[in-house]
């Protein structure tokens, strides 16, 4: 029997059983989830009907699971394109699913990549003591691209088009990074290197085609001689080779 519970965590309201819950028994959202994704990232090309994910469970217990797509915001409200297929189903020791990404009638950017998440939630059978039980969902999310067919070419190839700066913001320095390319970049690895120091930013955001973006540094001297070390995920999940290129100065 599969308790479903209430979202945990931000994740998406599942559906329920009634119960009677005296004693809880949770299983943190800290743990790593038991079911595994075929990817770290989906990426879905515009000339294509659908996508498909392959969602496996190694583990030695059967899990309902529950799949949806969303947006970076993580809400439930706001209209998303894409419909997972089957969105709920019950996934048994040692099998895997395949789940089928549709896209449906849209008005996305044809001039540049659009970015979802897909989410897989994972709901373990209940276990009862003394008369009460709860499980915690837990959720895998990973990016979900969107490529519109106008876009041509490798994403890793545009990486060298990427054009650093120092900017000051309200006093403080900030690495200033203009994506001309039409993808995103996902940064994996950020070193921004002057006289001798080197700092990196703390998870830093994504950044979105056409667009700049900004990260904060601290504690690092800047000289006439900064550069940054940087390397992106690509389409497959690996690593990018590491590229090194000048960061102009603030004015």
């Amino acid at each position: 029997m599969f308790g479903f519970i209430r979202k945990v965590n931000g994740s998406r309201p599942a559906l329920r059983v009634m119960a009677m819950v005296t004693t809880c028994v949770l299983y943190s959202a800290t743990n790593h989830a038991a079911l595994v994704i075929n990817g770290t990232r989906v990426v879905y090309d515009g000339d294509k009907r659908s996508v498909s994910a392959i969602i496996s469970n190694p583990s030695k217990k059967p899990f309902a699971v529950q799949t949806w797509v969303n947006t970076a915001s993580d809400d439930s409200s706001t209209t998303v394109p894409f419909i997972p297929s089957p969105a709920l189903f019950r996934l048994n020791a040692g099998k895997e699913q395949h789940v089928q990404i549709n896209m449906l009638p849209h008005q996305l950017p044809d001039d540049r990549e659009s970015v979802f998440y897909f989410n897989i939630q994972e709901i373990p059978q209940t276990t009862k003591i003394e008369g009460g039980v709860l499980n915690i969902a837990l959720r895998t999310r990973i990016k979900l691209f969107y490529r519109p067919s106008l876009i041509k070419g490798n994403p890793q190839t545009r990486l060298k088009e990427l054009q650093w700066s120092i900017k000051n913001i309200q006093g403080k320095p900030y690495l200033e990074v203009y994506n001309p390319s039409p993808y995103f970049v996902s940064f994996i690895r950020l070193d921004v290197s002057s006289s001798g120091h080197t700092q990196s930013p703390k998870n830093p955001p994504m950044a979105a085609p056409l667009s700049r973006q900004v990260y904060p540094l601290s504690n690092i001297k800047l000289g006439a001689d900064i550069r940054v070390l940087f390397s992106a995920i690509n389409d497959y999940g690996g690593f990018s080779t590491p590229l090194t290129a000048p960061v102009a100065p603030a004015n």
